[in-house]
This record gives C-alpha cells, structure tokens and sequence, in this order.
C-alpha cells in the first residue's frame, strides 16, 4: 500500500499526517518526524511505500486551528484493532469538544465503569491523533493524564476547544 504524508506548521507545532489514497488518517501527531508517525500503527498497518502529497485531513486541521473545532470530525479514519478498541475510538469521536470525559467517564460510555485501565489503553494506542480526539479524556480528578504527544499540546487543545465552545 502507498500512504500520503504531509506535514504542517500549527501553533502547537509541526503536525504530521499519514493517510491511505482515500485520504483516510491511518496516523497524525505533532512532530515532523515521519518515523515517530508509523511507529504509530502496527507492523502489519504501515505503508509499504509513502508520497508526499496534500490531503484533505490538512485542510480540516487548518480549520480546526482556525476555531472551527468541529473540522475534524469530518475527516475519515482507518484504524486496525480488536473489536473493543474500534469501539472505543468510535467512542472518542462522540466526545463533544469543550466536554471532556473521565477515564472513568469513558469507560462507562464503553458499557463497563470499572473497565479504566483498558480505557487508557484505547486512548494510549490512538494513533490518528486530533482526529480522533482521545485528548478529551482526563484523569478522574481533572489533571491532564498522558497523551503520546506531549501535556502541553493536550492542554493547549482542551483550552482551544472550551474557549470555541
């Protein structure tokens, strides 16, 4: 398979996309290190060769960064997992910006409160980032958590987000 990469400059940073030839995000984090990208998705997930090319997630990203926080949730993923991590980031996509959830929160929405740990997981192993907003998820006592792409980046969005609320 051939996968487009493009990299952009956003106020958090340089913002690499990687996505299949139906512009679909297979990945995205903010590094320009196209490596850090496909390290991402599982051995038998990446791209047997890439291209530099614009993709439509660029414009989105664009125009999520520009206030319209809702940009992204139009653009299409691709993601390979088990049947309960498909579901969760099907989840993630459901979390209204500017409303973060809770682990605990989000598992819940899974249909298993007690289910935290795999939660995380789901979120830990988000790789088409922004897309899939698995930066709205926090700590049952509002502290950030983790996030693949730094603390300063997560906040730096969840800010963006409640203020375009």
């Amino acid at each position: 398979m051939t996968a487009l990469i493009q990299t952009i400059d956003t106020p958090d940073g340089p913002f690499t996309i990687l996505a299949d030839e139906q512009q679909r995000v297979l990945a995205s984090g903010w590094t320009d290190d196209v490596e850090a990208i496909l390290d991402r998705l599982s051995a038998a997930a990446r791209p047997e060769e890439l291209r530099e090319a614009e993709t439509d997630a660029a414009a989105a990203a664009q125009a999520y960064y520009a206030g319209d926080v809702t940009a992204i949730d139009r653009v299409a993923v691709a993601q390979t997992g088990t049947a309960m991590q498909l579901a969760g980031w099907a989840a993630l996509r459901g979390i209204e910006p500017g409303a973060p959830l809770t682990y605990t929160g989000f598992a819940a929405r899974l249909g298993n409160p007690q289910a935290v740990r795999a939660a995380a997981s789901i979120c830990a192993r988000n790789a088409p980032a922004l897309f899939v907003p698995c930066h709205r998820v926090l700590r049952t006592d509002g502290s950030l958590g983790g996030f693949a792409w730094g603390l300063g980046v997560k906040q730096s969005l969840l800010a963006r987000e409640s203020v375009a609320r």
